[in-house]
């Protein structure tokens, strides 16, 4: 705790550090809320950027940098349009005008705003929550909407490029020698016939129909911001991820993640289906502030992307099974290979509902 407060200490300059406790259920960085002796902003929050995630932290905070100055000017110039309150996250400087402090072991740390009457919630808790998320997300891309996006780097290369996960895949299966049995059975089945319909973003977008949009880039639900007094959406958090990509990357993850009832470490994965009412409302709470950035072939593609990002996910989760679960953490032998059997259930439900969820889209485009 003194290490942690002396770093603290350098972010807070002349007011002093009072106490520091562990914060949030974030797994990838360090997490710490910091309170300091002051009384219009007595906490701000501390992390240790993740650098085996995160090699380029220095571009992480560049893409910081450049997001929230152009949200921040963007809000002033467009009073009318903020009906309610949207908080952004400020990066805090050290004593020396820095963005980071950097220990002598190679530790990157940052600082940002905390914000206060806020809460984040792990997942959907109702409708209204639904449309609440989806407002967030809708209301992220559109204050970032007119952002050149060949101003932010891209921290995260091969990031929801699924025919690379695909490959990679292809790859590890060709060195592996898979269980028989009807767990693995199926999962292999069913990426093999999914192989071909995996390039449909990647090859919409090489063909000029998406276009590359800043991106939030993990718009799960504990990343939106809920006001505790109101209950509405008010902000997002976690920007580390924010970079250039396609909002259908957003649009499908955000879906993928609350629309699963069951949640994605559920061991009942042949009951996973995808809930089409908290759908409409997530959607419903995006498009009312997404709606006027969006072409028409954004809205041809938003189904694929509710479909993919799912695949794309169990794809993910499968390929780290076959190769001895290397990269995402395990509880036990088959944790990845049960994930991916949740994700492909969640695909299969999307697809058994295709004519449903295109007529979701159909009723709120217009």
């Amino acid at each position: 705790m003194d290490r942690l407060t002396t770093i603290a200490q350098k972010f807070a300059g002349a007011r002093a550090v009072t106490e520091l406790r562990a914060f949030g259920s974030g797994n990838i960085n360090d997490t710490f809320l910091v309170t300091i002796a002051d009384d219009l902003e007595p906490h701000f929050v501390l992390q240790r950027i993740n650098t085996h995630v995160f090699q380029q932290p220095a571009l992480v905070m560049q893409n910081m940098r450049i997001f929230t100055q152009h949200v921040c000017a963007k809000m002033q110039r467009e009073p009318e349009q903020v009906a309610r309150r949207w908080a952004v996250p400020r990066v805090l400087l050290t004593v020396d005008d820095l963005d980071h402090w950097v220990e002598p072991d190679g530790s990157y740390w940052r600082a940002i705003s905390f914000i206060d009457g806020s809460e984040t919630l792990d997942i959907i808790q109702d409708i209204a929550h639904g449309r609440a998320v989806g407002y967030a997300l809708g209301r992220f891309h559109y204050l970032i909407s007119d952002l050149d996006p060949t101003k932010l780097a891209d921290t995260l290369v091969g990031f929801h490029i699924t025919p690379q996960y695909l490959a990679d895949y292809l790859q590890v299966l060709a060195a592996a020698t898979p269980s028989d049995n009807r767990e693995v059975n199926y999962c292999l089945d069913f990426v093999r016939s999914r192989q071909e319909w995996a390039q449909v973003l990647e090859k919409a977008k090489d063909d000029g129909k998406l276009p590359l949009r800043p991106i939030h880039g993990d718009p799960k639900v504990n990343n939106v911001l809920i006001c505790t007094m109101t209950q509405q959406a008010i902000g997002m958090i976690d920007l580390d991820t924010v970079k250039p990509g396609l909002v259908h990357y957003d649009i499908g993850d955000c879906l993928r993640s609350g629309c699963n009832p069951l949640g994605e470490e559920t061991p009942d994965w042949e009951q996973v289906r995808f809930d089409t009412p908290m759908c409409r409302a997530i959607l419903d709470g995006y498009l009312s502030q997404a709606r006027g950035f969006l072409s028409g072939d954004d809205y041809d593609y938003l189904f694929d992307a509710i479909r993919l990002i799912a695949f794309e996910l169990g794809l993910r989760f499968f390929t780290d099974y076959l190769a001895g679960n290397v990269y995402f953490k395990v509880k036990y032998p088959t944790h990845n290979l049960d994930r991916a059997l949740v994700q492909f259930g969640l695909t299969a439900s999307i697809e058994a509902q295709e004519a449903e969820i295109r007529s979701i889209i159909e009723d709120l485009r217009r």
